[in-house]
């Protein structure tokens, strides 16, 4: 016999974190490896070189456009 209730599993909004704490960025500088891990992939020289140029044209908020 279960003794969960109904929906229970479900997160309440109460509890759901706000989009403001969702961030990734502290004011530190991003590096090119961060972005390459953002993104899932692994650390090669040819990852590192898109994540320098995607760093360059867009800036450190880059890596915000990668995580949800």
């Amino acid at each position: 016999m279960s003794t969960s209730q109904p929906g229970a599993s479900q997160p309440s909004p109460e509890r759901a974190t706000p989009d403001k704490l969702l961030h990734t960025r502290t004011g530190t500088d991003v590096s090119p490896e961060d972005m390459v891990l953002a993104s899932g992939k692994d650390i090669t020289p040819r990852n590192l070189e898109w994540a320098r140029r995607k760093l360059d044209e867009e800036g450190p908020d880059a890596i915000e456009k990668m995580l949800p």
